[in-house]
């Protein structure tokens, strides 16, 4: 069975929300904490690299947290704290890395579980739910065209890569000074395919105080 190693990507400044949204709360429990206890308490989750604005806010996490095996402090951009957290990765000792938003507290077991499937099956594994709304392209004020809803699809974490795969994609986003809006981005750019799994639309990412209001609805739902 491979062995899979979850990166919680959560060292963002939360400028839109403001505050660090990661440690808002839930109900109860902080944001990053709902995450935690997803990947923590799943059976096919050997280890978790979890990344924040500071690597000391994180000492008392890890203390609760067993699966927690490093600690790190984030870089300037996303791209930058999931490099930073990679490199706390033996290769030798883990086959799949599933990266996750530590935004988005919602996030289901049954759903890492197909992420971490299909990446074994196929080597890069993404979430996607479909889109409701008509979507168009626009420029200078105006519309150009409509797009085709039924070919777009909405991207959610986590997203599974077989390791080796990712290390080189990174090291070629790293080479060519390119920064991606998402993980699978750098694995595209190698010409690789990545598959996608059925994503939940309850797995929302926390970005404005509202969202929270969003998130408690599902959990009383």
């Amino acid at each position: 069975m491979s062995k899979v190693t979850a990166i919680i990507a959560a060292a963002g400044s939360g400028r839109r929300f403001g505050s660090s949204k990661q440690f808002a709360s839930l109900q109860g429990k902080s944001i990053l904490e709902w995450c935690l206890e997803a990947f923590g308490t799943h059976p096919r989750i050997d280890e978790i690299v979890l990344v924040l604005p500071d690597e000391k806010q994180g000492q008392e996490l890890r203390s609760v947290h067993q699966k927690i095996s490093a600690v790190v402090t984030g870089g300037e951009k996303r791209q930058d704290s999931v490099s930073k957290g990679f490199s706390r990765i033996d290769p030798g000792r883990t086959d799949i890395v599933l990266i996750h938003d530590g935004a988005r507290p919602l996030v289901t077991k049954d759903l890492i579980r197909r992420v971490i499937e299909k990446t074994e099956e196929s080597g890069a594994a993404i979430p996607v739910v479909p889109l409701d709304d008509t979507v168009k392209e626009a420029e200078g004020g105006q519309i150009v065209s409509t797009l085709d809803r039924s070919r777009l699809v909405s991207v959610q974490t986590p997203q599974g890569f077989a390791v080796e795969l990712f290390k080189r994609a990174l090291e070629k986003a790293r080479a060519d000074g390119f920064f991606g809006t998402d993980d699978a981005a750098l694995v595209e750019r190698l010409g690789e395919k990545v598959y996608t799994v059925r994503g939940d639309p309850r797995n929302i990412k926390i970005t404005s105080p509202r969202d929270i209001k969003i998130a408690e609805a599902f959990l009383d739902d």
